[in-house]
């Protein structure tokens, strides 16, 4: 009897080895004969096993690249602004701030006619970065500890406690609040370019205290204890941030310099917040609109994002949704009045990072796999397959006879040596598919504009596939 169970096991297993599939006939599942129509399929594309072996040992966009556009890079603009030295984020998520301040610091060159430059710490302005936004994951579980951990809202905050992404609306908060310092005074640390283990480090300190908050919410402690509280973490998070960014300066002394590095006058001391007076002058918010390209929501509405700010006491990121011709000619009246401006795009998309191009046909994946990609930008964001993921700072643009754009040209964040001289071009074409932000003074917006910025905002969720990539 032992020996009949044992062989009857033994040739279940056997039968289980040799036909995986057999054993599977739900609906929906991949079946025997499903499987093996594909392994026919296969068999009769003969050029499918050369185009194998040429994938085994190389990268799939050195084969997907397309020949007809590997010439050379057309570099003339005929509206540009005054180039600037290059910067460069490093190993972070950091590419709206650099962008940011690269915009500021040109407004600063253009203000003093190009005879005065500073670069501005972004090592600093990261610091209170994440300090606010340690206090706005804090407070945010405080007002949502009532609500059960599957919550969607509460599965935000602790799914993403901090992060080193953002947008211009947070330069705006962070600058008016904290002030600027210049590069001398609070040069960058390890961390600063390294972001991610300092981050994951914060991120899971947050978590635990957002687990203890909600406690103490749960069993009725005061509002002034749970603030108390609070205010302890962030202690914490202060000190940790002051080992790993370096504590940021209240003071400094410094002498404004032109483009030769010569200095103009004598030194001065500054706190942070007199040299954002002295350099910038006005607060930004109130002074630029955002204007964003959706085709999947209403154009001329504006909206805003829940809880998508630098910090709990700023301002939500609200924005205009515009079809991409009032972009581009928003963007065309600022460069012709040599305005840099702050923009975000999808770069990980046909983007030829050695020669710093951005095209449509820079490379033919569906050539190469045997298949198309046919979806529209729509499609694509509402996919989660393409969304803003990095920001850079618009520069030029080259228009043609009629006035139209034919390409454009960014300053990236990547050194001096990515792309042309640290800057990268796009095809019109490119633009208008894998372009989304775009932040723009008020003085170039038309009235049309400018009122449907004014509408009330229709509110939109931080889980929308848009802001799923933000970097």
């Amino acid at each position: 009897m032992m020996i009949a169970y044992k062989k009857l096991i033994t040739m279940l297993a056997v039968a289980a080895f040799t036909s995986p599939l057999s054993a599977q006939h739900q609906e929906g599942g991949i079946s025997a004969d499903m499987l093996r129509e594909m392994r026919e399929a296969q068999a009769a594309q003969p050029a499918n096993r050369a185009i194998a072996n040429a994938m085994a040992t190389n990268s799939i966009d050195n084969l997907a690249r397309n020949f007809k556009t590997q010439g050379m890079v057309d570099t003339y603009f005929n509206v540009e602004t005054p180039a600037q030295s290059i910067h460069n984020q490093k190993s972070s998520g950091r590419c709206w701030m650099f962008s940011g301040l690269n915009v500021l610091r040109s407004q600063f060159a253009r203000k003093h006619k190009d005879t005065l430059t500073v670069e501005f710490s972004q090592d600093y302005l990261f610091f209170y970065d994440q300090l606010e936004k340690s206090n706005l994951m804090l407070q945010g579980v405080i007002d949502n500890a009532k609500l059960p951990m599957e919550n969607e809202r509460v599965r935000f905050f602790f799914k993403s406690p901090i992060g080193d992404g953002g947008t211009f609306c947070g330069v705006a908060d962070l600058t008016e609040k904290y002030g600027l310092v210049p590069m001398e005074a609070q040069p960058e640390t390890y961390s600063a370019e390294n972001t991610s283990r300092a981050a994951r480090l914060v991120a899971s300190k947050l978590r635990e205290f957002g687990l203890e908050l909600r406690k103490m919410v749960a069993d009725g402690k005061s509002k002034k204890a749970v603030q108390q509280r609070k205010k302890e973490m962030l202690g914490t998070v202060y000190n940790m941030l002051c080992l790993t960014l370096g504590e940021p300066v209240q003071q400094f002394t410094y002498t404004f310099k032109d483009k030769k590095g010569r200095a103009l006058g004598p030194a001065r001391t500054y706190t942070p917040k007199e040299f954002y007076r002295e350099t910038i002058g006005e607060p930004l918010n109130g002074t630029f609109i955002m204007a964003m390209n959706d085709p999947r929501r209403p154009y001329y509405q504006t909206y805003e994002v829940e809880y998508d700010r630098h910090t709990y006491d700023g301002h939500n990121w609200k924005y205009v949704n515009l079809p991409m011709e009032d972009i581009a000619q928003m963007a065309i009246t600022a460069l012709k009045d040599s305005s840099k401006l702050y923009s975000s795009y999808d770069v990980g998309k046909q983007f030829d990072r050695k020669r710093g191009y951005l095209d449509v046909d820079n490379y033919d994946y569906g050539t190469l796999l045997g298949t198309t990609f046919p979806m529209k930008k729509a499609d694509r964001i509402a996919t989660f397959d393409s969304g803003s993921t990095h920001a850079m700072t618009l520069t030029a643009v080259h228009l043609d006879g009629d006035g139209k754009p034919v390409r454009w040209k960014v300053e990236n964040s990547w050194g001096n040596d990515h792309g042309i001289k640290g800057c990268d071009i796009m095809t019109n074409e490119w633009f208008n598919e894998y372009s989304f932000r775009l932040v723009v003074d008020k003085k170039y917006v038309p009235e049309n504009i400018l009122k449907a910025s004014e509408k009330k905002p229709v509110m939109v969720m931080p889980e929308d596939p848009l802001f799923a990539l933000d970097d």
